[in-house]
């Protein structure tokens, strides 16, 4: 009986680092892709939340020579929230889930040799449709998780994270069609069709 519970206490004590393992490497490939590159998303464990008091949510070291480590450390809590993002439709992620994969696509960016913050997030909420595909979400839940993210989170972002050159036509525009402005552009004109066309429908009827 005794050894039957040293076991169960073993494989119970095993199981978070095997699930925290799986949900690395799903991560990792998913980094990879964005950053072009082999690259390494680990995930905080218990140990190092409680001790923890950074505010930040993710991390990227770069070197003395600005040459960042192809590898990134994301804070538990938002591993979780991923976690629960791919475990989901996608269809309808909460306001953490929509922050933590953006979370790590602003961490891609740095991996890939970004360094200014504002600059960086810019770029990384231009990416964050790519990346939400990815991770299994729809073209369509995608595009909508970026603009959730440009239009509810990156206004309330410190100062530092934001850009007066974030935007459509601007500086840090890197004209990407998975851009948020560009999704709702796209989303204007195919609105503004189908009430042209509904229009000239209802003209149609009208004369007959």
């Amino acid at each position: 009986m005794v050894l039957v519970c040293l076991v169960a206490l073993g494989f119970a004590c095993l199981v978070p680092g095997l699930l925290r393992a799986r949900l690395e490497t799903r991560l990792s490939a998913a980094a990879e892709t964005i950053v072009g590159a082999p690259v390494e998303v680990r995930c905080q464990a218990l140990g190092g939340a409680f001790v923890d008091a950074g505010a930040d949510l993710g991390y990227v070291a770069f070197g003395p020579d600005g040459v960042p480590e192809r590898a990134t450390l994301i804070k538990r809590n938002q591993c979780r929230d991923l976690s629960a993002y791919l475990r989901s439709s996608k269809e309808s992620p909460t306001n953490e889930q929509v922050v933590a994969v953006h979370v790590l696509t602003h961490e891609a960016m740095h991996m890939r040799g970004f360094k200014n913050e504002a600059e960086t997030e810019c770029l990384a909420l231009q990416h964050d449709a790519e990346m939400a595909q990815l991770l299994g979400a729809s073209p369509e839940a995608a595009r909508d998780l970026a603009v959730a993210y440009w239009q509810n989170v990156y206004p309330r972002m410190p100062a530092g994270y934001r850009s007066d050159e974030c935007g459509p036509g601007k500086v840090l525009d890197a004209r990407l069609s998975g851009a948020p402005w560009s999704v709702l552009e796209t989303s204007l004109r195919k609105a503004g069709h189908s009430l042209a066309s509904s229009v000239s429908g209802r003209s149609a009827s009208a004369s007959v």
